[in-house]
């Protein structure tokens, strides 16, 4: 009788979550939390830009480093951490505008297009960013939609466009398999184009990209694994704010990156693997997330059991501390899995509040999503209000490291019947995906 006991107690110890462990708690500390992000976000990673692969090198190694620290292996295929992968980018434009009789200057004007030359004498659709318009937004759309068109920027928004602009001024990458229209965004006071005459030429070369990858393989034989990722790049040099040009990008994604390394640290330690766990810190995705995309290209996604996408967790949520919230909560189970893993803690998650953001589809998860993976991202950024998003201010010294390092910690115990092999995230559907 007594032996019938302890089976039945063994039997429910393998389906309950537990509580915060000891490993949890011994190798996700707020003293690793904040070496990794401190080195990260430093100045001299200078702000991460992924289409600078010299100055990117830094990061690389730096993530190298941890990977091969823990103990991680290669993904499978792979002979190193690297996962190397080209992209035809634009290196150099020459671009000449008339509109409504008046020359632009090529410092208000961004182009959008994939072809090496066009030619335009009239505009068959004008776009409007308006004064009262949220131009971050709609520059997003009107860069994905399919048509050609001229879009006026008001010239309240010179500081965005500028912003733009900067993103634009080197060398920006293309997509082959994208169906975005050319755009040709003005900054104007203008509402409407009477004449026009376009002329630009595009100067193209390839460009190596880095997505750092390491794997964990489970105690049995399987094909099923679970994916952890952040994004490594940020958006480089900007337009100096008070002698300060550098976008560090601590929470934005350093703070993701972070727990990715530390969840790896971890899950090295814990016995109970039956699905093989994949780390990736993802480059490109704040211009257009063609990290993930190459990633996502090289796997099944029928074997991809979950995404645990993070994404800025380095602030105290909308609820305060001990929560996160999760994109895309009603597209599968995958968020009611994780807040059940977390009973008896005061962790909790909550699904998204920002739906006007399009948060789903504004970082990593979303290609894998496309594919039916319950892939989501956790979150704590309060992004409505959030002043230092996309800015040099995002430093580390803006980063709340107790409150990120109880998130991480929250994270781990969350994952647990996932990635022991108990259960089972619903997938998505893809016919409910843009």
């Amino acid at each position: 009788m007594r032996r019938s006991i302890l089976l039945v107690l063994a039997a429910l110890a393998l389906l309950t979550p537990t509580h915060p462990t000891f490993a949890q708690k011994k190798f996700i500390t707020r003293e690793n939390v904040s070496r990794i992000l401190k080195a990260l976000s430093a100045d001299d990673k200078m702000g991460r830009p992924s289409m600078e692969p010299a100055v990117m090198e830094k990061s690389i190694v730096f993530i190298e480093g941890e990977f091969k620290r823990i103990g991680l292996a290669p993904l499978d295929g792979l002979k190193s951490f690297r996962q190397e992968f080209t992209q035809d980018a634009i290196a150099g434009s020459t671009i000449a505008i008339t509109a409504n009789n008046k020359m632009i200057e090529k410092s208000d004007v961004i182009v959008y297009s994939s072809k090496d030359n066009f030619r335009w004498n009239s505009a068959a659709n004008v776009y409007r960013i308006k004064k009262s318009d949220n131009p971050a937004q709609l520059f997003r759309r009107y860069s994905q939609d399919t048509t050609d068109a001229i879009v006026l920027i008001d010239t309240t928004h010179a500081k965005a466009f500028k912003a733009f602009q900067s993103r634009f001024a080197k060398k920006r990458i293309l997509n082959a398999s994208s169906k975005s229209g050319t755009k040709v965004f003005v900054l104007s006071t203008d509402t409407l184009i009477a004449a026009l005459d376009v002329a630009v030429s595009q100067r193209k070369e390839k460009l190596v990209l880095t997505n750092v990858v390491g794997q964990l393989k489970a105690n049995v034989a399987t094909n099923e694994s679970v994916i952890f990722s952040g994004h490594y790049d940020h958006l480089g040099i900007l337009p100096p704010t008070e002698g300060d040009s550098i976008a560090n990008g601590a929470d934005d994604d350093a703070s993701g990156v972070t727990a990715v390394i530390m969840l790896a640290e971890h899950f090295k330690k814990q016995k109970e693997r039956r699905r093989n766990l994949i780390f990736v810190a993802f480059t490109a995705e704040e211009i257009g997330g063609f990290g993930a995309r190459y990633f996502s290209s090289n796997l099944n996604p029928n074997d991809m059991v979950a995404m645990f996408n993070i994404e800025m967790i380095g602030k105290v949520s909308k609820w305060g501390p001990n929560a996160a919230f999760i994109t895309g909560f009603e597209r599968s189970d995958f968020g009611t899995i994780l807040q059940q893993n977390l009973q008896g803690s005061a962790f909790t998650f909550h699904p998204d509040p920002y739906i006007a953001q399009n948060l789903f589809y504004r970082s990593d998860n979303a290609t894998l999503a496309r594919l039916g993976v319950p892939a989501h991202t956790i979150s704590t950024d309060q992004i409505d209000t959030d002043k230092l998003y996309h800015t040099v201010n995002d430093e580390f010294e803006s980063i709340d490291i107790s409150n990120m390092t109880e998130i991480i910690r929250a994270i781990a115990q969350s994952a647990s019947t996932i990635v022991n092999g108990n259960a089972k995230p619903t997938r998505i559907d893809t016919s409910k995906v843009d």
